[in-house]
């Protein structure tokens, strides 16, 4: 059995939603949970986009990265 709603159990949700959080306050926490959905989806296409171009920058396998420490404690990459 797919996952999903039915009506019988999406207005069971509704009314346990309206009778805790009230009708006033339901535009509001419809919106919230809108607005963090889409920045969720943005952050995701942004890290999709960016792993690419990384990947690109990483040695490739088998090559070794060098790191060298210098006098005064910071290091450098060769």
């Amino acid at each position: 059995m797919p996952f999903g709603f039915h009506w019988p159990e999406l207005l069971a949700v509704g009314v346990v939603a309206i009778l805790i959080f009230g009708p006033k306050r339901l535009p509001e926490i419809g919106s919230s949970i809108g607005k963090t959905f889409r920045e969720f989806k943005k952050s995701m296409n942004e890290i999709a986009d960016v792993q690419p171009h990384q990947a690109a920058q990483l040695p490739a396998e088998g090559e070794t990265t060098v790191v060298a420490t210098s006098s005064d404690g910071a290091e450098s990459s060769r």
